[in-house]
């Protein structure tokens, strides 16, 4: 299988409110460092450095304005005298009547974020566009006729939805190689999203449309980040009504109710007969994941890569989650030896 990845990922690395205090981030380089050790050391296949691609990609499953809100931040912060990472002050919650683009960078951060745990720093928008990038030369992989491809995406992006980011997320990978994918011909494209985490911001792109059904597998949203998004009466608005499927499973989930999820998710991908499938790849499902509660063993993660290969789908795998740093590169890489059969 190929693998896509940029060492750029490396000009980003944040901190995030948490506790009560700035810390550094759980989302590190080492992340994705670990990942592709793995890769290489178990012979996956060939690892390529993604193709540039212009800032437009990224509009569709992106508003423009948000995208310029991204490329322009760390100089519009570092312009007011300021030097540490950007992170927002004020958020427009319920209540508040101006759904107005504030002019100062402080305003503009509280009204494209949706946490403090997605700061801007000076590598920032280098780091994600190579995250970007490398989901869009996955999926245009698949429309070289390969079966399967992995972008070894960081930062992650299913937490990033239209016109916000979160969750250490900033440009939503999965999202925008779907887009690129049906830009390309693709009539439909599904979305698996296996991240303990809702992936929030891919239901926010796609919740109005029929094209691409999204299915995410996560913890229960009433004790689970994001909280305010994921739960099982998320089916989709207007056109897009049934093609948003959400299965939230609870604290303690093991393999046996994860793989009856995974199941179930399966049979919605098939009836929506999709021409790709792009899979949100987290192992924060992991039993020992630092900032989750699932209970999935290494084993495991063989298998899920074994019913996926199941679907009979082209496949791109878009990393996101996974926290528990000395495991995540097996985990990640169980599950594309299992969708490869090599388990």
């Amino acid at each position: 299988m190929l693998t896509l990845y940029s060492s750029d990922h490396r000009l980003h690395h944040g901190v995030e409110l948490k506790d009560g205090a700035i810390s550094d981030s759980f989302e590190k380089p080492q992340r994705a460092e670990t990942v592709l050790a793995r890769v290489e050391s178990t012979g996956l296949g060939d690892v390529v450095l993604p193709k540039s691609y212009d800032r437009t990609s990224y509009i569709g499953a992106h508003s423009e304005r948000y995208i310029d809100f991204l490329a322009s931040a760390w100089d519009e912060w570092t312009a007011t005298g300021r030097s540490c990472q950007a992170l927002p002050l004020v958020w427009p919650v319920r209540g508040l009547p101006s759904a107005e683009l504030p002019q100062t960078i402080d305003g503009k951060l509280g009204f494209f974020s949706m946490d403090a745990g997605s700061p801007i720093n000076v590598g920032t928008w280098t780091a994600v566009c190579s995250s970007a990038n490398t989901a869009l030369t996955g999926m245009d992989a698949l429309g070289e006729s390969a079966r399967a491809a992995f972008a070894l995406c960081r930062p992650p992006g299913h937490h990033a939805g239209r016109e916000y980011m979160g969750g250490y997320c900033y440009l939503n990978n999965a999202a925008i190689a779907a887009q690129h994918g049906l830009n390309r011909g693709a009539r439909r494209v599904a979305i698996l999203d296996i991240d303990f985490h809702h992936g929030n911001g891919t239901q926010d792109i796609f919740y109005d449309r029929s094209d691409v059904l999204f299915v995410s597998i996560h913890g229960e949203p009433g004790v689970s980040y994001p909280y305010f998004a994921g739960y099982a009466t998320e089916r989709g608005a207007g056109a897009g009504e049934g093609f948003n499927l959400n299965l939230p499973l609870p604290k303690g989930t093991a393999m046996n109710e994860y793989e009856a999820a995974l199941h179930h998710a399966g049979s919605a991908i098939m009836r929506h007969a999709p021409d790709a499938l792009v899979i949100s790849l987290g192992v924060d499902t992991f039993e020992h994941d630092p900032i989750s509660h699932f209970r999935l063993r290494t084993p495991d993660y063989l298998r899920i890569g074994e019913i996926i290969a199941g679907f009979d789908v082209p496949t791109l795998f878009v990393m996101e989650g996974g926290y528990m740093v000395d495991e995540i590169g097996i985990n990640a890489v169980n599950v594309l030896l299992g969708f490869e059969g090599r388990n």
